[in-house]
Parts: C-alpha cells; structure tokens; sequence
C-alpha cells in the first residue's frame, strides 16, 4: 500500500530527549497512522491501520515491550 505522507502532520513526545532517539507519529486520512524515525524522516514510514496501532498501544500500556 503507497500512502502519501507529503502533508503529515509529524509529532513527537514532549517526553523525547534531545538525543534525536524517538519516533514521531503522524494521524492519516482514512484512518491510517505513521510511524518513522525521527533521526532519518526522509526514510520510509510503517503505516497502520486502526485496529494494529490500538493493540499496540495497548500493548506499550500493558508493559509488554519492557525489558526485563
């Protein structure tokens, strides 16, 4: 799937540090959300549907992607 991503509004986490190690996520069209690396934007972005990015975020609420 090809998503224009030409007029995204790219945000980022008032929690990022300065180091440039974030991500920034940007709200589509059609319900769709970016993903990209905030260190190298002119990369491609992942993009996810509603249902993929809730349980994601669910996920990261619930701890599942915290090292042990």
């Amino acid at each position: 799937m090809t998503v224009d991503l030409s007029g995204a509004r790219w945000l980022k986490s008032s929690r990022s540090a300065s180091n440039g190690q974030c991500v920034e996520v940007a709200f589509l069209d059609g319900d769709l959300i970016g993903v990209r690396d905030s260190k190298n934007p002119a990369c491609s972005a992942l993009v996810f549907g509603p249902g993929e990015w809730e349980a994601f975020t669910a996920g990261v609420r619930d701890g599942e992607f915290t090292r042990a």
